[in-house]
């Protein structure tokens, strides 16, 4: 085989797979950074994210087509999934940040249900599928290999997501609040930092990236199911965990090493095989990292 088909072909889908996984990723660093929440909920929000982007493209493609409907179509669904993001903060952890973590771990739990089960009742069970219209034959030709403008398209709008984000953290007054609360809530409620609104804020946040990547998903794979949450949820705390919970740039990191790595392992050791050479890989990282690639250690005072 070229050399285009042995790693060129599996850097591109590492690097859309790993996409994926980071943008879900950085929600779950972003909320656990800040309140120190394992929010389970998550993955479901991409989920939710993936449904509503389907629904929005329905609608629009009367009018619209092309990536105009899509791009249309995944901000709605960022709407959707943001809204949805808030009320679970608002109702379901608000109330509860001053109780044992477990507590909350719980109800995250029970948020996840709550979602899940709802997508399965109003789907039957039942698939979605998803047609863009796009043709997914054109690309960059490479011998025998072509990679997919789809694909490119995919690539660049997560990589523009990710660096806002870290823009957005790093340079501007919301950004330095959130960072802020991340080290001592306590301290910022006495300096007047509304820790509440910033937290929201926090939720929806990260709810918006993963209706981002729910909305990507349903262009790359064509369909949507009610148990799509599930899988990617895991996959992406798992990145977060690599890359250092609670680290932006870790969360990005990990998604991406996370992809890469099941995509050559399906190359490798065949799609069967993929998760066990991707998760073996991962837990001598670990070992040797416990606090994830760029995570540090953390003193609780007492």
């Amino acid at each position: 085989m070229s050399f285009a088909g042995n790693f060129l072909q599996p850097v591109i889908d590492g690097l859309v797979l790993g996409s994926f996984y980071a943008l879900v990723a950085l929600g779950y660093s972003m909320v656990y950074g800040i309140i120190k929440l394992l929010n389970f909920a998550h993955g479901d929000i991409y989920m939710i994210g993936a449904f509503s982007c389907l629904a929005a493209f329905g609608a629009v493609s009367h009018f619209l087509a092309g990536w105009v409907a899509i791009a249309i179509s995944i901000l709605i669904a960022m709407i959707i999934a943001a809204i949805v993001g808030f009320l679970a903060q608002r109702f379901a952890y608000r109330p509860l940040l001053g109780a044992p973590r477990l507590t909350l771990l719980i109800t995250a739990i029970g948020v996840s249900l709550v979602l899940y089960n709802s997508a399965m009742g109003l789907t039957n069970s039942q698939p979605l599928f998803f047609t863009s219209g796009l043709d997914n034959s054109l690309g960059l030709k490479f011998g025998s290999i072509t990679i997919s403008y789809i694909k490119i398209i995919l690539i660049i709008i997560s990589a523009v997501v990710m660096v806002s984000l870290h823009l957005f953290i790093n340079r501007t007054m919301m950004g330095k609040a959130m960072r802020a609360i991340a080290l001592d809530q306590d301290t910022c409620k006495l300096m007047g930092i509304n820790i509440y609104k910033v937290i929201g804020i926090t939720f929806v946040i990260g709810s918006a990236l993963a209706a981002i990547a729910g909305g990507m998903s349903c262009v790359y794979y064509g369909s949507v199911v009610y148990y799509m949450g599930y899988s990617i949820g895991i996959k992406a705390f798992t990145s977060a965990v690599i890359g250092g919970i609670g680290s932006i740039p870790g969360a990005m990191l990990g998604g991406l090493l996370l992809g890469m790595l099941e995509s050559f392992g399906t190359q490798i050791v065949g799609s069967q095989w993929k998760d066990v050479f991707a998760f073996g890989l991962l837990i001598v990282i670990l070992i040797l990292r416990p606090n994830g690639l760029l995570g540090k250690t953390e003193i609780e005072r007492m």
